[in-house]
């Protein structure tokens, strides 16, 4: 195990800080040595001439060498006259000059310090300072020591110093107060500060294991780890068991902790609507979310839809008109249907037709002159949309217009949607919360048609939509099964068709390459050999042989973030390969360089960039500490503590390529996949290809996900209330 060292000084140089969370690299000069050391960590309230004792160890960074990591520190205030002014210069106070602070200091010397914090009064009698002066001197004082105390709090209670800005921020002056009398609510409102965590603070503090703040804390954590597993609901059975085993609470105080949840109105307790003899436990939002999505679908299906009074062959001459398109009798038949049901469900797998059937909905309502609205869950899967329907389409979260101040949609039941129909695509994707802020927004006149693929992967978020609404038998469905002839030469189509029904793949010449085709894989035991043969295909095969762009046509898919193919690994040796560049930044552990290809992680409205979409970093400038990313022909700029927002996209997961489509795929498939090897993951990643798709690993990893056909089941009860209305047409 590493010591822990104590070097003792004062910080000479600020190299960079990170204005979220005061990641700091530093120059810092010893006291004992009287050398320059860099020194890195989380410096909360330091400023540049602070004399500190760091505790930390050494540790050797691969490009900057020698590094003193900071694991926790202690102020240290100036004795001397010229370290005291200073110090106070750094406070940056509105209206107290150079010349004032000579004053302050030159009254009270060595003890100015006490002066401004016990006697503030006195700083008022002070000619040139005064009543305002004397005020904005105190408050400066006041919050540099609340930052400076919270910042000792957090590392004595060993909670991540890294998060003090942001809880400063928060909760200002009573930052203290709410630690020290309520921590659990640090898991609410920092739910990414990580619950073992706060919760080993809190008992630190002494709050017994069976106190009721911790048990409903520890029951609302599991409640979350249950929505984040994709469950609508947990068991209370189960729940009540996890709760025990884990969080060592005992039997009889959770019940009252549940009964403390309900008061609260945090949690909803009934009978399971899909295990009458089993009690659910919902979060209040998922069981409003249920509840709300089972009671709209119903009114709509509920309601006449006017017929809208054209025939088979109108039909047929207005698509052929407008689109070129020649429906097949499957398409027709669907069509025809769709026009006369207020909910209707268009499913089936790739080159079944289902984006020509799109595009014919949409030309049909034009011609009936009704208002219709396209959307997907994701930018890049509204984006795909609007290319091929040559129509104008927009993200979900988009079209019910977010607001970022309050958090909330303004789209609403109250303001509802301008639309007549609302066509969703890739609604496999569409999480339980989501859909019902959605259907939320419908307007009572219009219909809504759900497209979507139920082999793919799930949703992220809570709940299985649209498989509810069609295992429901509650809404007109048409799942498309005739593959076109066009697609029936592509081998990535009928092999992925072959993978959806539990079929190895075909492959003619076991990745012999010299034959073009769009469909290889390639056998490869060895990881690490997997992971190198992954970059040789990505930065010379594949762009050789197809003249594919690597970065803008090539895309590595993987299940796993960890091991030799996950992602991590494969964005390292990418990066390395496709980007020579030397010069770059350091930005929670990633290196970003100029023409790095990057995913945004996660929804920025006013930046206009949202989860999963994809670009090409432009250019850093250290200067003004801005990075630029182009997405799409669009420039973006990042200043520097926003690029936790970024991560290196030359591999990502599986799970961030739904709603997308990509000339070429890689995916390595490895037993060291094991536990997400599933068929759905497969058939998801096969189908993101266009025009090649290479599978490389073991068979034996592809036979692993091919039999695993049983992907964790999801608890939700919205099957079950769809099944307590009448079906459609009734």
């Amino acid at each position: 195990m590493t010591s822990i060292l104590e070097i003792k000084g004062q910080i000479s140089k600020i190299r960079y800080k990170n204005d979220e969370n005061l990641y700091t690299v530093a120059d810092f000069l010893s006291e004992e040595t009287r050398i320059c050391i860099t020194v890195v960590g989380f410096l909360v309230g330091v400023r540049l001439g602070d004399a500190l004792i760091l505790s930390g160890t050494w540790e050797k960074h691969s490009r900057y060498g020698q590094q003193f990591k900071i694991e926790s520190f202690e102020p240290l205030l100036p004795t001397t006259i010229g370290g005291i002014k200073n110090y106070i210069k750094a406070l940056d106070i509105k209206g107290l000059s150079a010349k004032k602070i000579a004053i302050l200091v030159n009254k009270y010397l060595e003890n100015t310090f006490d002066v401004i914090e016990n006697k503030p009064e006195e700083l008022k009698t002070i000619k040139g300072i005064g009543d305002v002066l004397g005020q904005r001197i105190t408050e400066a004082w006041e919050q540099h020591n609340e930052i400076r105390n919270l910042s000792q709090t957090l590392q004595e209670l060993d909670l991540p110093v890294a998060f003090c800005a942001r809880i400063y921020r928060q909760y200002k002056g009573e930052a203290m107060d709410i630690i020290r009398r309520s921590p659990y609510t640090l898991s609410f409102d920092f739910p990414d500060m990580g619950f073992a965590q706060i919760d080993q603070a809190a008992r630190k503090m002494g709050i017994d294991k069976n106190d009721a703040q911790r048990v409903c804390a520890c029951l609302l954590h599991l409640l979350d780890g249950f929505a984040s597993d994709g469950h609508v609901y947990a068991t209370k059975d189960v729940l009540s068991e996890r709760c025990a085993v884990r969080f060592g609470i005992d039997g009889d105080r959770i019940p009252m902790g549940l009964e403390e949840l309900c008061t609260q109105q945090r949690i909803v307790v009934e009978a399971a609507v899909d295990q009458p003899d089993t009690t659910a436990i919902y979060i209040k939002d998922l069981h409003r979310a249920e509840t709300g999505v089972s009671a709209i679908l119903h009114s709509l299906n509920a309601m006449a839809l006017k017929d809208p009074g054209l025939g088979q062959n109108e039909i047929i001459e207005a698509v052929l008109q407008k689109l070129a398109i020649k429906l097949s009798d499957e398409q027709l038949e669907a069509l025809e249907d769709i026009l006369s049901h207020k909910v209707a469900v268009i499913t089936g797998g790739p080159g079944t037709g289902k984006t020509t059937l799109v595009r014919s909905i949409t030309a049909i309502f034009q011609l009936l002159g009704k208002k219709t609205l396209l959307s997907a869950p994701t930018g890049r899967a509204a984006r795909r949309l609007s290319e091929v329907t040559g129509e104008e389409a927009a993200t979900i979260h988009k079209m019910l217009q977010y607001n970022i101040r309050t958090g909330r949609f303004d789209k609403n039941k109250y303001d509802t949607l301008d639309a007549d129909a609302l066509i969703v695509d890739e609604s496999s994707m569409v999480d339980i919360l989501l859909m019902y802020h959605l259907l939320n927004a419908v307007p009572v006149h219009a219909s809504v048609i759900f497209v979507g693929d139920i082999f793919q992967l799930p949703s992220v978020g809570p709940g299985t939509v649209l498989s509810d609404l069609i295992h429901s038998k509650r809404f007109r469905t048409f799942e498309l099964t005739k593959i076109f002839r066009q697609a029936q030469e592509s081998p990535i189509i009928l092999n992925s068709h072959r993978v959806r029904y539990g079929k190895l793949p075909k492959t003619s010449d076991k990745g012999d390459t010299r034959t073009l085709s769009e469909f290889y894989f390639i056998e490869t035991a060895n990881p690490v050999t997997v992971m190198e043969r992954v970059v040789e295909l990505c930065s010379h095969r594949i762009p050789e042989k197809y003249a594919f762009d690597p970065l803008t046509d090539i895309q590595v898919l993987t299940p796993m973030h960890k091991g030799d193919v996950g992602t991590i690994s494969l964005n390292t040796a990418l990066q390395s390969a496709l980007n020579t560049r030397t010069q770059g930044i350091e930005s929670f552990g990633n290196h970003f360089k100029q023409g790095d290809k990057v995913m945004h992680l996660k929804n920025n409205y006013e930046k206009e960039v949202f989860n999963g979409d994809i670009g090409i970093i432009k250019s850093i400038d250290k200067a003004s500490k801005g990075l630029t990313v182009t997405y799409y022909g669009r420039d973006v700029v990042y200043a520097f503590e926003e690029l936790n927002e970024l991560t290196l996209a030359y591999a990502i997961s599986v799970h961030k390529s739904q709603g997308s489509e990509y000339a070429a795929v890689v995916v390595p498939i490895t037993t060291q996949h094991r536990p997400l090897l599933q068929r759905n993951l497969l058939y998801t990643a096969m189908t993101r290809g266009k025009k090649l798709v290479i599978l490389i690993g073991t068979k034996q990893a592809l036979t692993l996900a091919l039999e695993n056909d049983r992907p964790k089941q999801r608890l939700s009860g919205l099957e079950c209330r769809l099944k307590g209305f009448p079906p459609y047409g009734s």
